[in-house]
């Protein structure tokens, strides 16, 4: 196992994908080592989401926010606009109270440990072993999705995922060497983006072309296999967007708890299932429009369907929400739906 992982790493230090948040090959030969709050900020903005959606979040956060501390300080507000459009707000919410333990329970620094690490806000057994392998050398094995096709092809394993993760683990811990675990770790990760693709890998170039089963059995494009996923239900809701004559609009906070927990957003009713009547919970009494078609959005468990109502309002008192001057209102700072919305009240 040894030799698959030099081979490997010599081809990881020619073909390494350059990333805002990696310390590459020849820097790491120089003598540069990864900061480890650049590492974990990667880590949490790349779970469910790709390399090219987060690049340009990863740079604005850490031109505004170059430490951990300095995170640590930060207005909720501001950086939970900063990550709209990423999704999975949870992140977001983690992301803070993770800085925050940080700073205070570990001096500002990321525990070089493993153990300590998961015991930290939003870092699970994933994140943590990529932080303590990436960014501290430690030897941890760290599985994502293009680990586990790698580990499918490599080894020719049929049992579908989820099921096969503790066996694609198991082999993915059996060729991560002593030496260099963390390079060995983004090598697979690469190798899975670049080659070992989705849909018709790159055989003949792989650099573990030979010892590969599944390639020698002609089964590579059809692994891993997966159990098949349920239909996600489709959900409803109306959302009302009210403008005051001075420009201000009516927004909300959302509960921390819950889907676009802590986020700005209009009023609006609760997503109900398409078998159930929709309620109208309109902020305050006007003469509400509703707008020609609607708002879709699909989130991890479901799809969801809204009516968009629209209303010009003098300084009536809403019921539910707050009015943000023009000025303050910024249509980025909204989470992807809530800004889907907006857009089409723009037409």
């Amino acid at each position: 196992m040894r030799d698959l992982s030099n081979e490997l790493l010599d081809w990881y230090d020619v073909h390494a994908r350059k990333m805002p948040w990696r310390v590459g090959p020849a820097d790491r030969k120089a003598g540069v080592r990864p900061d480890p709050y650049a590492v974990w900020m990667s880590e949490i903005m790349l779970q469910q989401t790709t390399v090219a959606a987060v690049t340009e979040y990863f740079k604005r956060f850490l031109s505004r926010w170059p430490t951990v501390t300095d995170l640590a300080t930060a207005e909720d507000s501001e950086v939970m606009g900063e990550w709209a459009g990423l999704g999975y707000y949870a992140r977001a919410r983690n992301l803070l109270k993770c800085a925050r333990a940080v700073v205070a329970d570990h001096d500002g620094a990321f525990p070089a440990d493993h153990a300590v690490l998961l015991k930290l806000p939003g870092i699970g057994p994933y994140t943590a072993a990529a932080i303590a392998s990436i960014a501290f050398g430690l030897r941890h094995v760290v599985v994502d999705g293009n680990v586990e096709r790698v580990m499918a092809r490599m080894f020719d394993e049929h049992t579908p995922l989820p099921a096969s993760k503790p066996i694609l683990t198991e082999h993915a811990d059996k060729l991560t060497p002593q030496n260099r675990p963390g390079d060995h770790a983004q090598a697979v990760m690469d190798l899975g983006a670049t080659i070992c693709t989705p849909k018709s890998p790159a055989c003949g170039i792989c650099p573990w072309r030979d010892p590969c089963k599944a390639r020698a059995a002609g089964t590579a494009p059809e692994l891993p296999k997966k159990t098949p996923k349920k239909a996600k239900p489709v959900r409803h809701g109306t959302v009302y967007l009210a403008q005051r004559s001075d420009g201000a609009w009516l927004v909300e906070t959302r509960p921390d708890k819950g889907l676009l927990g802590g986020m700005m957003g209009w009023p609006g009713s609760d997503w109900v299932d398409t078998s159930q009547p929709r309620p109208l919970n309109a902020p305050l009494e006007t003469d509400w429009i509703k707008l020609e078609g609607e708002v879709r959005h699909t989130f991890t468990h479901f799809h969801l369907i809204l009516d968009v109502m629209v209303a010009t309002v003098s300084n009536t008192e809403p019921e539910r929400g707050y009015y943000l001057p023009r000025d303050k209102f910024r249509p980025s700072d909204l989470p992807t739906v809530m800004r889907k919305a907006f857009d089409l009240a723009q037409k």
